[in-house]
């Protein structure tokens, strides 16, 4: 195990991985994740800004929320990112659908299985057959 300081706090922790905070302010974190939620159900047409103000968390982590995906937003939200690839204005997530079809497609199109043509089995079926050994 890694023995790390607290990004927030600075007490040390066992780092195990993911989120440098220790379990204090990782809990901290969480809670005010359920109180965001909370206030953006409250107030739907509410800005970024205004929703890191009333919760005292930065617009940064509210971003990082979003892009994680574990926060969306209706259409009729002012609150919205660029896709990454394309720079539609999307509701959650880094991409849009569009592009996260695209990216869908290209990389199950780098994965197919090569088909085996029908003569090829043919071709093995004729080679089967039964031997023996000499004694």
């Amino acid at each position: 195990m890694e023995v790390r300081n607290c990004k927030d706090c600075g007490k040390l922790f066992n780092y195990i991985g993911g989120m440098p905070l220790c379990t204090t302010c990782l809990k901290k974190l969480d809670d005010k994740f359920i109180q965001v939620k909370e206030y953006i159900y409250d107030h739907p047409r509410a800005g970024v800004q205004e929703v890191a103000e009333e919760n005292e968390v930065t617009t940064a982590q509210i971003r990082k929320w979003i892009k994680e995906e574990k926060l969306a937003f209706t259409d009729d939200s002012p609150i919205g990112l660029a896709c990454e690839n394309c720079g539609d204005i999307i509701k959650t997530g880094r991409f849009c659908k569009k592009c996260k079809d695209k990216l869908v497609n290209n990389f199950g199109s780098l994965y197919q299985e090569k088909v085996q043509e029908p003569h090829a089995k043919k071709d093995l079926h004729d080679k089967a057959k039964m031997r023996f050994l000499d004694n």
